[in-house]
């Protein structure tokens, strides 16, 4: 695969490379996160979304998420804090759209009040989506730039 770069918005910026983990649908994140939160797992994250057959039953502990954006009800913010102070958050969050107010609460909250900067990336545009595929190697660079392969 060549590669592929993308100029996003740095929003919680850092640097981090990896492996890609992709959802091409919006991540609820009360139904994903649903057995740390509510069920006490604290050893790992497996997404408890039935319905997000991309990520179901994967461990997305540490992971680079590639989404659209999240979904949910308004505790979407709280579960990201909660996962964080957890040690259970993914290491990053690549938006293709805007970051949504679901997510940036509690993306800030971790990042001030927990100490837990998850970076954070958006309007990567859907051709991000489109290119990137679960396992992919990824690169973020600090100023919002994302390379895919």
């Amino acid at each position: 695969m060549a590669k592929k770069i993308f100029h996003g918005r740095p929003i919680l910026s850092g640097k981090i490379e990896g492996a890609a983990t992709v959802s091409h649908i919006g991540l609820n994140t009360l139904s994903t996160y649903k057995a740390n939160v509510i069920g006490g797992v604290k050893d790992k994250a497996l997404c408890t979304d039935g319905d997000n057959k991309d990520l179901y039953n994967k461990d997305l502990n540490g992971a680079i998420l590639c989404l659209p954006q999240t979904i949910g009800s308004t505790t979407g913010g709280f579960v990201l804090m909660g996962v964080a102070k957890m040690g259970l958050a993914p290491k990053a969050m690549l938006f293709a759209n805007h970051v949504d107010s679901l997510a940036i609460g509690g993306l800030l909250m971790a990042d001030i009040w927990m100490e837990h900067r998850i970076i954070t990336i958006d309007l990567l545009g859907s051709e991000f989506l489109e290119a990137v595929k679960t396992g992919d190697p990824i690169k973020v660079m600090e100023d919002g730039t994302v390379e895919v392969g």
